[in-house]
């Protein structure tokens, strides 16, 4: 795995937590009876992205070395996945 491959496997795993952090620990405004005239209830009432995305970051990069672990070690390849063998096959 080349540097190219090691930051796109990161930036794919970066925005995977965070779309699954977002709603995490959310308060609403309609949780905190404090609606801003205009907004949905549904809107947060304190989000701190800067907090998130350090969160994200650090679980991120925990997730990034045991893929990149497993990918460098060569425990698992593409001709332990069979069907990644059999597509490899039929475009020779």
């Amino acid at each position: 795995m080349g540097i190219v491959s090691a930051l796109v496997l990161f930036a794919v795993i970066w925005f995977m937590v965070l779309f699954i952090m977002l709603p995490v620990g959310l308060k609403t405004q309609g949780d905190e009876d404090e609606v801003v005239p205009g907004t949905h209830q549904s809107a947060p009432a304190n989000f701190s992205f800067r907090r998130k995305a350090r969160v994200v970051t650090l679980i991120s990069a925990g997730l990034w070395m045991v893929i990149a672990g497993v990918i460098f070690s060569g425990w698992i390849t593409l001709d332990d996945l069979e069907w990644f063998t059999q597509v490899r096959e039929s475009l020779i």
